[in-house]
C-alpha cells in the first residue's frame, strides 16, 4: 500500500525523556558507525522532505557522536552547468560512500521527479523516465553492498508556516528563509501530487520509503534516528571486532597488557 502523508500529520508530542532518549540513540548510533568502520561496510541515508520539516536538525543529531572521518553530509541544491551537461544521476555517483563510510544526502536524486518536475526544469518524458532510472540506480547500490535508507520528513502547511514565521523573527535564522521557500509553498498541491507519485513508483523492496511525522520536532527526531539505527543494524554484525593479533602483541610488549598480576 502506497504511503499516504495524511497518516503522518498528528504531531503527537514525544512521550518520555527526550534528552535521555536522544543520548541513548546517539550512543547506539556511535556503536553502529564503529561496526561499519571495523567491518568495512558502507551505507547511504537519503532524506527528503518539505522546507522547514526538520531535515537539518535530524542530521545534526544523527551525526552528533560520529567520527567525522567516516561520514559525509551532502546538501543537494540546484545542479551546476557541469552537472546539467550530463545525465542527472552523474553528480550523485561521485558522492556515494566508500568502504567504512556512511554518507547522508540532504535532498537527493529525487529532485528529478519532484522540483524538476514541478518547476519544469526537465521535460515530462525525462521525469517519467526518471522513476525507472532511480529504481535501477538504487538497486545497483544495494546489489553492490550499499544499502539505501530513505526518509521523507512531512509537515502540514500550518506547521510549515509557523516555522517560516519563527525563522523570519529570529535574526540568526533569517538566512534560512529564501524566495524558493515561498515559490515551493505556492505550489504545494503540485508537490503533493508529485510526492504521491514518487512513493507509488519508487517504494521498492530494495529501497523502501519511510515517512516521518515532522510536526513535533522532538518526536520526529527520535522516530527518524530510531528508524535509521534499526535499518543500519540490519546490514552489519554488531558483534564487537576482535583485537588485531599484531596490535595485541604490540600492546603486550609496550603496555604489559598480556601480563597477570
Amino acid at each position: 500500500m502506497a504511503i499516504d502523508l495524511h497518516d503522518y500529520e498528528m504531531g503527537a508530542a514525544f512521550e518520555g525523556d527526550y534528552d535521555e532518549a536522544l543520548i541513548e540513540l546517539q550512543e547506539r548510533l556511535a556503536h553502529i558507525q564503529a561496526a561499519y568502520i571495523s567491518k568495512a561496510k558502507r551505507a547511504v541515508i537519503a532524506i527528503e522532505g518539505w522546507d522547514a520539516s526538520g531535515k537539518g536538525g535530524t542530521i545534526r543529531r544523527l551525526t552528533g557522536r560520529w567520527d567525522p572521518r567516516f561520514f559525509e553530509v551532502w546538501p543537494i541544491g540546484a545542479p551546476t552547468a557541469e552537472a546539467k551537461a550530463r545525465h542527472f544521476l552523474w553528480r550523485f555517483w561521485n558522492k556515494l560512500p566508500g568502504s567504512r563510510e556512511i554518507n547522508i544526502f540532504d535532498r537527493t536524486w529525487y529532485g528529478r521527479v519532484l522540483v524538476e518536475r514541478v518547476e519544469g526544469y526537465c521535460s515530462e518524458s525525462e521525469w517519467r523516465r526518471g522513476y525507472d532510472e532511480i529504481n535501477e540506480f538504487e538497486a545497483q547500490q544495494k546489489d553492490s553492498g550499499t544499502p539505501i535508507i530513505k526518509l521523507f520528513m512531512h509537515v502540514t502547511q500550518e506547521e510549515q508556516d509557523e516555522r517560516f514565521r519563527k525563522r523570519l523573527e529570529n535574526p540568526w535564522k533569517r538566512w534560512k528563509l529564501t524566495e524558493d521557500d515561498f515559490r515551493n509553498r505556492a505550489k504545494r498541491g503540485e508537490y503533493l501530487e508529485a510526492i504521491q507519485d514518487m512513493f507509488a513508483r519508487t517504494d521498492t523492496r530494495w529501497a523502501p520509503w519511510t515517512a516521518i511525522d515532522g510536526n513535533d520536532k522532538k518526536a520526529a527526531r527520535i522516530a527518524a534516528l530510531q528508524h535509521i539505527a534499526d535499518r543500519l543494524e540490519e546490514q552489519v554484525s554488531m558483534d564487537p571486532p576482535d583485537v588485531d593479533p599484531e596490535v595485541a602483541d604490540l600492546a603486550a610488549s609496550h603496555l604489559g597488557t598480556g601480563e597477570k598480576d
